[in-house]
């Protein structure tokens, strides 16, 4: 049994990461990141980058969503986390990469995050109204591309965790809604009632969406 250990901040992307390993059935430990240098310096020890998630391996170290996410669904093959083909694979990469790449760092960072983009403070109101902009036109695209209870297949799969990180977000600032995107909430208003959400929800002492 391998030991795995998952580097975590509240209601983050990594809840994304954080749902996966509980579907694979495998123990692991949750290890949550604190708003303190401390906290940060012992992570930069592991991940010099100081980013979350972080997950290790039997003292391996990966980051970055996308390939911590391949390592979990690798770990439980027959759970078929990255879909049952060879197809649905690249379906599973395909969403992903838009969905960390494109929707998280082009257009969710410059809102939570504008310094990254720019020292001048004057600027980062600007930075955070183009994300924004950018937003709604991704949930718009997005609502398009939703057509079942699954991004991939007739299963769940990483993909689906991770669009429930957007959903949580885009409610919070009152991007998504019901009306807007019907299709979007309903699928993820029913994937919300999975155990493993359930029990991420619990452990990190969030509510549930209510759209």
């Amino acid at each position: 049994m391998p030991n795995i250990q998952l580097f975590y901040w509240l209601d983050s992307s990594s809840v994304a990461c954080h749902i996966l390993l509980y579907e694979t059935g495998l123990p692991f430990e949750a290890v949550q990141i604190q708003p303190t240098e401390e906290s940060f310096a012992a992570l930069r020890k592991l991940n010099p980058k100081a980013r979350i998630p972080t997950l290790a391996i039997d003292g391996k170290v990966i980051t970055e969503t996308q390939a911590i996410m391949t390592a979990i669904a690798q770990l439980a093959p027959a759970k078929h986390l990255f879909g049952k083909n060879d197809l649905e694979a690249v379906r599973v990469h395909e969403w992903l990469g838009w969905l960390v790449g494109t929707f998280h760092g082009q257009a969710w960072v410059p809102v939570f995050r504008p310094e990254r983009f720019s020292d001048d403070t004057s600027q980062h109101e600007a930075i955070r109204a183009k994300g924004l902009a950018t937003l709604k036109e991704l949930y718009r695209m997005l609502e398009e591309k939703v057509i079942g209870a699954y991004a991939v297949g007739d299963e769940f799969t990483a993909a689906d965790a991770f669009l429930y990180v957007l959903f949580r977000w885009g409610s919070k600032w009152k991007i998504v809604n019901k009306r807007s995107q019907p299709n979007f909430c309903h699928a993820m208003m029913d994937f919300q009632e999975r155990a493993a959400v359930k029990k991420v929800l619990d452990v990190e002492h969030l509510q549930a969406v209510d759209v």
